[in-house]
């Protein structure tokens, strides 16, 4: 089973924004070595807690620090910003860190109305727009814009050897048939879904069209684990996460994910009924037999190609340490 890594660079409570985006590159340096396929940064933009509004910037850095896993976004969110810069951004990492950049595509703001404004205008009219600039954004890519379109002409320098590997991101149906009839990679954030993925990626499966960039199929199924030597210490761990949730959920102001202690205070406030509705959300928790046995039943269901990871918990040991025990189940 292929393994990869989504990141946010989460910022732990009694840490700065440096201290996770270096934890970040640290992630990705380890992911690197132990055999992970990917590591994939995401883009937020005013999101308490979370410190990468710009993936492109973060992936050079750590290109600089690793040496075989690819690197990527997941993602960009495209209609805050014009395809040519993506093209040129992604062309650039791409002409740096050869065959090994791939250029995650997303439709979501990435935070709240106010920033969308801030960023791209009318993020609503972009959005309806986003298959038509995915599609510039392809041929900005191949180096293949058409004669009758206004960008006939120009190209998005450097070319590559290897242009980067586009995919599409999303959690609908709208997103998997956008990356079918483009013939690109579709990855499924399971972990931020209650919808029925496994329709969602089998009719991507079904409606696929080959492409210059991907003859066949290729889906992620993008799901959120922790591992820990016990299950209790699994579970213990997710606390954090748990109770950072809830106050996001409830619009209370959060402006880091709470250490343990932290957690197990405000949880201490809750309802049970609350706590237990927050904790059915798509998690797999536990020991690695119990998160191997987990995760190849979800690659099962869902015929996917790879697996990737998200681990949001306190410490950065302990979830590099959840990689680790992971990655000792399935990687050479």
């Amino acid at each position: 089973m292929k393994l990869s890594i989504l990141d946010q660079a989460v910022i732990s409570s009694g840490k700065s924004a440096r201290d996770a985006l270096l934890d970040s590159t640290e992630l990705a340096k380890i992911g690197d070595r132990l055999g992970y396929s990917r590591y994939w940064i995401a883009e937020h933009h005013d999101f308490p807690g979370l410190a990468c509004p710009s993936p492109e910037i973060m992936l050079a850095y750590i290109g600089q620090q690793t040496k075989t896993i690819r690197i990527g976004s997941g993602a960009i969110l495209l209609p805050h910003y014009k395809p040519f810069k993506v093209a040129e951004n992604f062309n650039l990492l791409a002409t740096l860190f050869p065959n090994r950049i791939d250029l995650g595509i997303g439709r979501a703001p990435g935070g709240s109305a106010e920033v969308s404004i801030a960023l791209s205008g009318n993020f609503l009219e972009n959005v309806r727009n986003m298959p038509d600039s995915f599609q510039t954004l392809l041929h900005l890519l191949q180096h293949d814009i058409p004669k009758d379109h206004p960008f006939s002409g120009i190209s998005a320098a450097p070319l590559p050897m290897t242009a980067p590997q586009p995919w599409l991101l999303g959690t609908s149906g709208k997103s998997a048939q956008l990356a079918a009839e483009k013939g690109v990679s579709y990855a499924f954030g399971q972990f931020m879904s209650e919808k029925n993925g496994t329709e969602i990626v089998s009719s991507y499966k079904k409606q696929f069209k080959s492409s210059n960039f991907l003859s066949e199929p290729y889906s992620i199924v993008t799901v959120s684990v922790i591992c820990a030597e016990s299950t209790d210490k699994a579970q213990e761990l997710s606390l954090s996460n748990l109770a950072w949730s809830i106050k996001m959920m409830r619009g209370e102001k959060q402006e880091a994910l709470p250490s343990i202690v932290e957690a197990k205070k405000y949880l201490q406030s809750l309802g049970k009924k609350e706590i237990d509705e927050a904790s059915k959300h798509n998690m797999i928790i536990g020991n690695p037999l119990e998160v191997k046995s987990q995760l190849e039943e979800l690659i099962n269901q869902y015929n996917a190609d790879e697996v990737m990871i998200i681990t949001n918990v306190h410490r950065s040991e302990d979830k590099i340490k959840s990689y680790e025990l992971v990655a000792h189940q399935f990687l050479p």
